[in-house]
């Protein structure tokens, strides 16, 4: 099977909202009067982002689930994607898997395939996502305030826990473990609680290196500090509904600095937490309040009684 017989066979519809598709040398989009473009990028690299064992299915739908996620960051609502795929060769069972997981978590979201690109090479995933915002709304990495209120969506720490079975490091019961694994296989991007929280929070990121390393990333643009409270960000631990028992000092790892959760993080005053609860609700996603921003430079992390816990957490860093 040839590229283009490839590509038509797997990649090309017929486009619905966008005037120009797959198929021309660019693709066109025309977003709504009075909204704005929002545009990111992401790369998923074989043997770096996911096992070379990866269900194809899962990861297709993670290739544009980790894109959305950063759309629903800044508050956008989904609207067009194109693909860059290298493919040591043209498998067909991998590739209509692939290509079902992808469009359909690009058909839940209404989310076309537009355009890309092609060639032989290692197994390498590129997205860029468009989206549209209403103008001057898009939630920001700079707008954090002191005296917010620090949330974050759903649950953390799962994804590393399912990498650290894999490496051996960890045993895990099989219930465990498969849930662990779906998180870190087919991660929820959370657009319906960011369009929701256009207007309540002021600042949000998406959480895909660790929450610390990637709160980290807002204290510097907004530049402001903030106070997280480990354990009750600890809690939120997924594996612990199942009744893992895991040691506290482990839970705290998995969440302050696992990565690959793709759940957001966002500050909003203390007069919104009715709202930002309703936001919750209205969209079936957990919120929970794990901390505050701070006017003093600096990220302080404490424990439940308030106590400073003298530990230093990183986030992933892909040349660290």
């Amino acid at each position: 099977m040839g590229e283009f017989e490839l590509i038509e066979r797997f990649f090309t519809r017929a486009p619905r909202r966008s005037p120009l598709g797959v198929g021309d040398d660019c693709a066109l989009l025309q977003p709504r009067p009075g909204m704005q473009l929002a545009v990111s990028s992401d790369m998923l690299v074989e043997g770096r982002h996911f096992l070379s064992t990866a269900d194809p299915r899962r990861l297709g739908h993670k290739a544009l689930a980790v894109n959305l996620s950063d759309l629903a960051a800044c508050g956008a609502e989904p609207l067009a994607f194109t693909l860059a795929l290298a493919l040591p060769g043209a498998d067909e069972a991998w590739l209509g898997a692939f290509a079902e997981g992808l469009l359909a978590l690009a058909d839940a979201h209404g989310c076309e395939l537009v355009g890309g690109d092609t060639t032989r090479g290692p197994l390498c995933i590129g997205i860029t996502v468009f989206g549209e915002v209403p103008a001057g709304g898009a939630l920001l990495r700079s707008g954090a305030r002191p005296g917010d209120d620090l949330w974050v969506s759903g649950t953390l720490g799962d994804a590393r826990l399912a990498l650290e079975a894999f490496r051996g490091t960890v045993s895990l019961p099989q219930p465990v473990f498969e849930a662990a694994r779906l998180r870190m296989e087919q991660p929820s991007p959370r657009v319906a609680l960011g369009m929701a929280l256009r207007g309540i929070a002021n600042a949000a990121i998406d959480i895909s290196d660790g929450l610390l390393g990637d709160l980290g990333h807002v204290l510097r643009r907004s530049a402001v500090g903030a106070t997280v409270d480990a354990d009750a960000a600890a809690a939120l631990l997924g594996a612990r509904a199942l009744g893992w028992p895991a040691p506290p000092e482990a839970m705290r790892d998995l969440v302050l600095a696992g990565g690959d959760d793709y759940e957001l993080a966002f500050a909003a005053p203390p007069d919104a937490r009715a709202a930002v609860e309703a936001a919750g609700r209205t969209t079936g996603t957990p919120v929970t309040r794990i901390g505050r921003i701070d006017a003093e430079a600096g990220l302080r992390i404490v424990d439940a009684q308030g106590v400073p816990l003298g530990r230093d957490w990183q986030g992933f860093d892909h040349f660290r």
